[in-house]
């Protein structure tokens, strides 16, 4: 072995044990909902908020009613749901569902279940906002995705759909503090909007930093190890 690649693989030892000593834990930092009990969720951090124009008052998020249809899983009402009579006749329909705060990342991925009636369009966004605990609307401006973004009938599922989005192409490797949100959002509820439902959410734990140093480490050893093969072929 070559002086070179002696160093290296110390360099590389001393790199690995600082990181796992040293490295604060953020496995725990992950969501599972089920709706199992929606009246908690603002003890969760949860944020539901009634943006629709003119606004109808009442939370424009509700126990799911399996009247209408069953939960995916667990009991029959166990999801979350809203409709178009969150706006007065002929309004826009803005109902915004806000998770709480998380820190997340490029390795998080975000999963969730939902349908709709089927009877009339509905449109559903997913937000993100890396201003920390922000609830202000106007800081979801990232965009991550639109469920039937023409509100053409039969464009939204009407069987539960699982979706997932992955987070690489929003954040990047460093955690920042921020928040997810859903969106029913239905232009002129006389001929548009129904019943849309939404379970099983779960956003991925981030991996401990020192797991992210090491998989950039990994690819250190690689190089350190090519290069010095080079030189014994020299």
């Amino acid at each position: 072995m070559t002086t070179y690649a002696r160093r290296a693989r110390w360099v590389l030892a001393a790199l690995v044990a600082g990181a796992l000593h040293a490295a604060p834990a953020y496995a725990d930092n992950f969501l599972v909902e089920d709706f199992d009990d929606v009246s908690t969720l603002a003890a969760k951090g949860w944020v539901q908020v009634n943006a629709s124009s003119p606004a109808v008052p009442g939370d424009p998020w509700f126990q799911g009613n399996p009247g209408v249809f069953d939960a995916l899983s667990g009991a029959s009402d166990s999801y979350v749901a809203t409709n178009y009579t969150s706006a007065g006749f002929g309004g826009v329909v803005s109902n915004w569902l806000i998770l709480p705060e998380l820190t997340l990342n490029s390795f998080n991925t975000f999963t969730f279940a939902t349908r709709s009636a089927g009877t009339f369009p509905d449109r559903l966004e997913v937000r993100l906002s890396t201003n920390g605990a922000s609830t202000s609307l106007g800081d979801f401006s990232t965009l991550l995705l639109t469920i039937n973004p023409a509100l053409n009938p039969g464009g939204y599922p009407s069987a539960w759909t699982t979706f997932t989005i992955n987070l690489a192409s929003a954040l990047g490797p460093l955690g920042t503090n921020g928040r997810l949100a859903f969106r029913y959002f239905i232009d002129d509820n006389s001929v548009n909007g129904d019943y849309v439902g939404i379970d099983s959410v779960n956003v991925s734990p981030i991996p401990e930093p020192a797991t992210i140093t090491l998989l950039g480490l990994g690819l250190t050893g690689l190089v350190v190890r090519r290069r010095a093969n080079a030189q014994k072929g020299a």
